[in-house]
Parts: C-alpha cells; sequence; structure tokens
C-alpha cells in the first residue's frame, strides 16, 4: 500500500469556549494551525487544504504556503464543512480524504497515512478510524472518553461515552473502583478522533438525517453506523499525543516544541 493516494483536510474553527482563537495560538513562532497543517504535508497527502471560516486563520495559513477554503461559518459538525470541501474542490467520490483535527499539533504523520490506507484497503467501509488500548478504570468510567466496541472483521459495532463493553463480573465483584487495575483480557478500546473517509460517503453524509443514538451520545459517528455505513476501526499499539483543549495543554504542547528546538 506505499502508493495510496490520499487528500488531508484541517477544520480550523476560531470559535472555542475553553481556548478562543485557538487556531491561531502560537507554538514557537507559528500559529498552531500552521503546526497541524505541516504534519499532515508530512504523511505524504497529495494535497492539503485548510478548512475555516476565519479571515485571519486563512491569511496565517497562506502566509506558511498553505491552502485555504474559507466554509460557511454554521456548520453544525466538523463533516458537514468537510463536504462543502470536497464539494467545491469537485474531488471524486472514490477520493480518499483524512480529517486532521486543528487542534493536533503534535499528530503522528504516520498515523494519517495509517487511517487513509486502511480505507483504501477495506472496500466495504466508507470510513476507517484509530483506536488505542483502555489502561485505567478511571478511562473507562470516565465519560469523556469515548469508547469503540468492534466486529469481528474490524468494523466498527458501536460507539459510546458508556463503559462498554460492561464487564458484569468485575462489577459485581467490585473491582472496577478508581484506582484499581483494569481486570485483564476485557479487550477495551479508546477511540480517536482521527478519520479517513471516501468522498462520495461525505457527500451524501450532509442530506442524512441526524440519528437517535448520535443525539442521545453526541457522537456524530453514530449516524454513519445507524444508516449502515461501515467504520474500518486500526488499532494502536497505545495512545496517540493528546490535542489542545486548554491552556494547560497549549502550555504542554509548547514546551515539547521548546525542548525539541522546532
Amino acid at each position: 500500500m506505499a502508493c495510496v493516494r490520499f487528500k488531508a483536510i484541517v477544520p480550523a474553527r476560531y470559535a472555542s469556549t475553553r481556548l478562543p482563537g485557538k487556531p491561531l495560538a502560537d507554538i514557537c513562532g507559528k500559529p498552531m494551525v500552521v503546526r497541524v497543517m505541516e504534519r499532515a504535508l508530512e504523511s505524504g497527502a497529495e494535497e492539503v487544504w485548510v478548512a475555516t471560516d476565519h479571515e485571519g486563520v486563512r491569511e496565517a495559513v497562506e502566509a506558511a504556503g498553505g491552502k485555504v477554503l474559507m466554509t460557511k461559518p454554521d456548520h453544525p459538525t466538523g463533516t458537514d464543512r468537510l463536504a462543502e470541501v470536497v464539494t467545491r474542490l469537485g474531488w471524486a467520490p472514490g477520493d480518499i480524504v483524512v480529517n486532521v483535527q486543528g487542534d493536533e499539533p503534535l499528530i503522528d504523520p504516520a498515523m494519517v497515512r495509517l487511517v487513509a490506507e486502511s480505507l483504501a484497503r477495506d472496500v466495504n467501509a466508507e470510513i476507517a478510524t484509530a483506536a488505542h488500548p483502555i489502561v485505567t478504570v478511571e478511562d473507562f468510567l470516565n465519560p469523556g472518553v469515548v469508547k469503540v466496541v468492534c466486529q469481528k472483521n474490524g468494523h466498527a459495532h458501536y460507539f459510546s461515552r458508556a463503559p462498554i463493553p460492561f464487564p458484569r463480573d468485575a462489577v459485581l465483584a467490585g473491582v472496577l473502583q478508581p484506582g484499581n487495575p483494569l481486570p485483564a483480557g476485557l479487550g477495551l478500546l479508546r477511540h480517536v478522533g482521527l478519520y479517513a473517509y471516501r468522498v462520495g460517503f461525505l457527500k451524501a453524509f450532509a442530506n442524512l438525517a441526524p440519528a437517535p443514538t448520535e443525539q442521545i451520545e453526541l457522537l456524530e459517528q453514530l449516524r454513519a453506523l445507524w444508516h449502515g455505513y461501515q467504520i474500518r476501526v486500526e488499532t494502536l499499539s497505545e495512545a496517540p499525543p493528546a490535542g489542545v483543549d486548554t491552556p494547560e495543554d497549549l502550555a504542554r504542547v509548547r514546551a515539547l516544541f521548546a525542548a525539541n528546538n522546532q
């Protein structure tokens, strides 16, 4: 699969409740959105576009030599924003596009390529994503940690903020308590919010009715499952670096870049 061709889109929404102006936050001399764009380019994507609704983000990307598309400010989901981009750029239904979140300046370019290659291999899937093992009880019980259960063929069976699959015997034995180690052999997986899509699916997604499960869990990938689309899940050996959601996250990332003289 060394010659898999794919494109990448970096959605960069300016508004953020916890960290206003996040895409333009400085990381050792470069805006965060530019740092993410550079990682996406290192993945081998044949095209990388930043999709934004803010003029300042457009200016920063263009100043760094990047490609940017101004999109509607009122998209209900990030996937809808991607659908606008692929439609306006006229990409073919079979093209593969990776959604690289604009607040992931530490994302591994190899992981971006991994999900693209995974989707290219799986002709029955319209989406590919990633997951990694859950190693603490705290993460398993945390509703902010999205879990995924997979089928035998590697496709997603369900995503949830609830602790799934529910280890009944461990709960009844009282061992599933914060501070305790997770029982061995449960195969619990945390979903990583990195997606590769076929362009044909992205164009169809905008016209799909929201799923009841999506509205309950607030997880837009459940819309795809509800309507019968298959999602391939690649299991990573360990958790990737965390993204930037808070000022504390930003300080951590700045320190890492500074330590590596980047």
